[in-house]
């Protein structure tokens, strides 16, 4: 079964994803006149904006926990194991190809989350959105007949993927990597490891998004600072090295011998599916907690959701890539994954440093699980109320057996199971779930990019926090719920 979906992932990614990963990238990027580099400084102000629409008797997730929440799942396993891995298998060469995606990848993460927020619609306590609804609403609008009558069937899809991938696949490479990390800096048996954090994960996504983005708000900041301090701590130690860390990793990516022994095509597909794992730029995970902030105009979150990927792979990825080459352990066969991050760590900082990776991991994925949890609940409420009315009878029972498999069943597995399969089953997971979002994208992107000019008009004109209304696109007006 592992080498099958080993197969199916080489065809998928090796074919089609990577290369529409690029291209949708850079026809982001060119469309929005290079936002996620125009706009930086815009997206760090907006982590302190406090301007919210005014609704009386509506609990409001702010822009920085949405943020948390989204980097929760995005600083990780796959900034820790991910990177090791992709460095194990692909070569240092594959940071390279995790940096490119980033850069480009932040185009597209901009493009999806101010999606979500158009497209958002009131819930109970939050607002709640994401890809599923956004096809829905969105592919209708197109000319092309084809295109509207696949919005119901594609947001159905759509949502049942996510509620695959994150809230159950995912968790266990997120349960898999933490158990890995205690078993080599304690000895602690993974099931014992594995039904703590089972018990734990329960409690807290049984709270929903608002104890989720109370946690997250909380535990991202101080495991973020406190690895990229360690991070800095090896780098200063090891200065005199810098130089010749960028040398290979650019020297890998586009050397000869790679090109020639045909090991550059493995290189990429390595490096860009890391890269993805770890950010989730087009993924249409972030669109889903995007949507749930408060704000003033849809590309705020859309603006800050953009930064999030920088935060992740070009910061948190690359202290874990410098620290594994600086410490030259990359080529010892037998260590991949997690291990080889703690073994870099040992080498630069005594046996404390697999300690440290133990404790950075267990915030880091723990913070990914309960993050995770909440786009398969999103994603199962728009099933329940837009796809099957039978069942939205029951959905308490539902969405209580879906609680006990992603933050139990799943946890479990994943602290019992093989590295190399939890890892095969989420790229495969990953694999379908992207191409059903840049297909979506793709079509409904230039609402994105109108949303885009009429922020940066409204700036232009001295509005310090613009405003969007739905009147001002009137041929979509009726497809969207909110900004009334």
């Amino acid at each position: 079964m592992n080498e099958l979906i080993s197969h199916i992932n080489d065809a998928l990614w090796g074919y089609v994803l990577i290369g529409a990963l690029i291209v949708c990238g850079l026809w982001f990027t060119w469309r929005t006149r290079f936002v996620q580099f125009r706009m930086v400084g815009e997206m760090i102000r907006l982590l302190s904006d406090s301007s919210q629409p005014s609704e009386r008797h509506h609990k409001h997730v702010s822009s920085f926990q949405a943020f948390a929440v989204s980097v929760a799942t995005r600083v990780g396993t796959g900034n820790l194991a991910g990177v090791a891995t992709a460095i194990a298998v692909g070569g240092p060469g594959a940071v390279f190809w995790m940096w490119l995606i980033a850069l480009i990848g932040s185009a597209t993460a901009f493009v999806e989350s101010t999606l979500g927020q158009l497209f958002k619609q009131r819930h109970e306590t939050s607002f709640i959105g994401g890809p599923a609804y956004y096809i829905r609403q969105g592919l209708p609008l197109s000319s092309r007949p084809w295109l509207r009558k696949a919005g119901g069937w594609m947001s159905a899809l759509f949502a049942v993927l996510i509620t695959i991938t994150f809230g159950l696949s995912y968790n266990s490479i997120q349960s898999n990597t933490i158990c890995g990390a205690m078993q080599e800096a304690f000895g602690w048996s993974p099931l014992w490891v594995g039904l703590a954090l089972m018990t734990v994960a329960l409690v807290i996504v049984f709270g929903g998004i608002h104890r989720i983005a109370r946690v997250s708000a909380v535990l991202v900041p101080l495991m973020a600072i406190g690895y990229f301090i360690l991070a800095v701590v090896v780098i200063a130690m090891n200065i005199s090295l810098l130089p010749d860390v960028f040398k290979v990793i650019f020297l890998d990516a586009f050397g000869l011998d790679k090109v020639v022994g045909g090991g550059l095509g493995a290189t990429m597909m390595t490096g860009i599916k890391r890269g993805l794992f770890s950010n989730e730029a087009g993924e249409g995970s972030a669109p889903n907690v995007a949507a749930t902030a408060a704000v003033t105009h849809p590309v705020k979150q859309g603006l800050i959701q953009a930064l999030g990927v920088f935060t992740d792979t070009l910061i948190v990825c690359s202290c874990t890539a410098f620290i594994i080459l600086l410490s030259g352990l990359y080529e010892t066969p037998e260590l991949n994954g997690i291990a080889l991050t703690q073994a870099a760590l040992k080498s630069e900082v005594s046996s404390a440093g697999p300690v440290f990776v133990a404790v950075a991991i267990l915030l880091f994925a723990f913070s990914s699980i309960i993050g995770n949890y909440y786009y398969g609940e999103a994603n199962i409420r728009f099933l329940l109320n837009h796809h099957s009315s039978r069942l939205s009878s029951h959905s308490s029972l539902i969405l209580t057996l879906y609680r006990l498999f992603s933050g139990g069943v799943f946890v479990l597995i994943g602290a019992l199971a093989t590295l190399d399969f939890v890892w095969n089953l989420g790229d495969l997971c990953m694999a379908l779930l992207t191409a059903c979002n840049l297909v979506a994208i793709a079509v409904l992107g230039k609402y994105a990019f109108r949303l885009l000019d009429d922020y940066r008009t409204q700036k232009k004109k001295g509005i310090n926090d613009p405003v969007f209304h739905r009147s001002q696109m009137p041929e979509i007006a009726d497809a969207v719920a909110c900004w009334d």
